[in-house]
């Protein structure tokens, strides 16, 4: 069987800067916000692409789940795994990727994202003020603080020290002491 979804999908292709405005422009047309987090969410905060991207992870409110499915179904992609309330994915004929995290506001701001095992994570508010450029246009983005808090949510790669470095080196936000030695050698490597 073949896998639609992740690194191993078939068909597989990178998401460009013109895929990922497709996306973003045509959710926002609807009224419908949405935050670059992720690897695009770090190049989008720097103002400049630094590496190709397998996916685009987007954090949406969960209100509008079906609406950006029916949207993003709309330029070609189709729903492979996951549903709302939790993250659900995309995957578009080519293989274009997008993971979107959907969060529910609490009365602070905070966007609490429902995990497996029905734990939840949340986004803090002020993480939802970030913004950066794509191809010369604004975005939404999660901030410099909330990327490393993402970035401390998972089992990390050489890419995401090297985000963590380039976010370190930019914007002066501290890194987690048990992610220093790694992301200093991913800045070298």
């Amino acid at each position: 069987m073949t896998q639609r979804a992740y690194r191993s999908r078939q068909p597989s292709a990178s998401i460009d800067a013109a895929a990922l405005l497709g996306v973003v422009e045509r959710v926002e047309l609807d009224g419908i916000d949405v935050w670059l987090d992720g690897g695009w969410g770090v190049d989008a905060l720097l103002g400049h692409q630094t590496r190709e991207h397998d996916d685009l992870d987007l954090v949406a409110e969960l209100r509008h789940s079906a609406r950006i499915i029916e949207l993003l179904e709309g330029l070609d992609y189709e729903l492979v795994d996951g549903a709302p309330p939790k993250c659900f994915v995309l995957v578009d004929s080519e293989g274009r990727q997008v993971d979107v995290h959907p969060v529910a506001f609490d009365a602070e701001g905070g966007g609490i994202y429902q995990m497996d095992e029905r734990e939840s994570w949340v986004y803090p508010a002020q993480g939802f003020s970030g913004r950066g450029t794509v191809e010369r246009r604004q975005v939404r983005c999660l901030t410099p603080e909330a990327q490393v808090l993402v970035h401390a949510g998972y089992e990390l790669t050489d890419k995401d020290f090297r985000e963590l470095y380039l976010l370190h080196e930019r914007f002066g936000v501290d890194i987690p002491a048990e992610l220093v030695e790694r992301t200093l050698a991913a800045a070298e490597g």
